[in-house]
């Protein structure tokens, strides 16, 4: 679709939504943002009233294939339950997970202001700044693992695995492999087995993002104004973000040399939670993690040479190397 017939198409969503006939859609602008939505930022213009919007939609191709009507449910249940935390999300003005109005999947959302600076912590800002953003980054993450989804309803829309959420997080990743892969990847094997036969039991089942990060985050000045993309969110173990962000790989994004590493997060977020956590389970997190870019990187291979998607990516050989180090084969 032209820019064009999207401006139009999202004017005549908003006349049937609003109920205004004179509703006008302004400043229409695709930005560059995002590795798996199109984003599009416009203001409506309605009642006399502007409103800074913008519409997440779906690809043609994408490194994930996610469902918009969870994730729908999950920001609206955010949005309507502050006990005992309030998680700061975006909030869904529209949504369209069927893809009538757009023609594929979308999400319209109020625009919030703030900055995305996915290497905040390894920036120019001062140490003690940094820091305290750490802190507060990693909070953030505590409070959704504290959010009461059982309160909010979200127990009708997402699957609780229970104790088994590792098992459960190895067949949805491995089903996913088994999609887009193009030619046998016998490391991922090896990786697979290994992950099943050392799978964790989980303690509770907490809601979790799954793709925490500062990337994913806005910030005003120093405090962290927005959690971003939860299209990946649903129940499990909150080890399993535990191991993302402490992923060895993703140390860049998530470390400030010599004052803010793994342990200090962790006893941070135990501190906050209180949740004890084991050590061997954020391990198995880990290797995990890094399965899941493979895949991640793997759907987005599959999408460009079914010419769905126009960017290329390399085959994931280190992250298979570290793996193999991680489980010492």
């Amino acid at each position: 679709m032209s820019d064009l017939d999207i401006e139009a198409d999202l004017r005549s969503w908003a006349v049937a939504e609003t109920g205004d006939a004179d509703a006008s859609i302004e400043g229409l602008v695709r930005t560059s943002a995002g590795f798996s939505r199109e984003n599009w930022v416009f203001d409506l213009v309605s009642g006399g009233e502007r409103r800074p919007l913008i519409a997440r939609r779906d690809p043609v191709g994408s490194v994930l294939e996610t469902d918009r009507e969870v994730e729908t449910a999950v920001l609206r249940a955010l949005a309507g339950t502050r006990v005992p935390v309030a998680v700061p999300a975006p909030i869904v003005v529209w949504s369209d997970p069927g893809g009538e109005r757009l023609g594929r999947p979308t999400v319209v959302m109020e625009r919030a202001e703030g900055v995305c600076d996915w290497f905040v912590l390894t920036g120019d800002r001062p140490l003690e700044t940094r820091v305290e953003i750490a802190h507060r980054l990693y909070d953030r993450m505590a409070d959704i693992h504290r959010f009461d989804w059982r309160a909010a309803g979200l127990g009708a829309v997402l699957d609780d695995p229970g104790p088994a959420a590792a098992t459960a997080a190895v067949d949805l990743w491995e089903d996913q492999l088994r999609r887009v892969q193009l030619e046998p990847e016998p490391e991922l094997e090896l990786i697979l087995a290994w992950l099943r036969t050392h799978a964790p039991t989980s303690p509770v089942t907490t809601l979790v993002h799954a793709d925490f990060k500062p990337g994913n985050t806005l910030l005003t000045g120093d405090e962290v104004s927005l959690v971003l993309d939860w299209e990946t969110a649903h129940l499990g173990d909150p080890h399993e973000d535990l191991g993302w962000v402490t992923n060895p790989v993703r140390a860049g994004e998530h470390r400030i040399p010599d004052v803010w590493q793994p342990d200090d997060l962790l006893a941070r977020w135990s501190a906050r939670t209180g949740i004890e956590v084991d050590r061997a389970s954020v391990r198995w997190w880990n290797v995990l993690a890094n399965l899941k870019l493979c895949v991640i990187v793997l759907t987005g291979t599959r999408a460009f040479v079914d010419g769905r998607l126009d960017r290329v990516h390399q085959p994931p050989l280190a992250l298979g190397r570290v793996m193999l180090d991680m489980i010492g084969a």
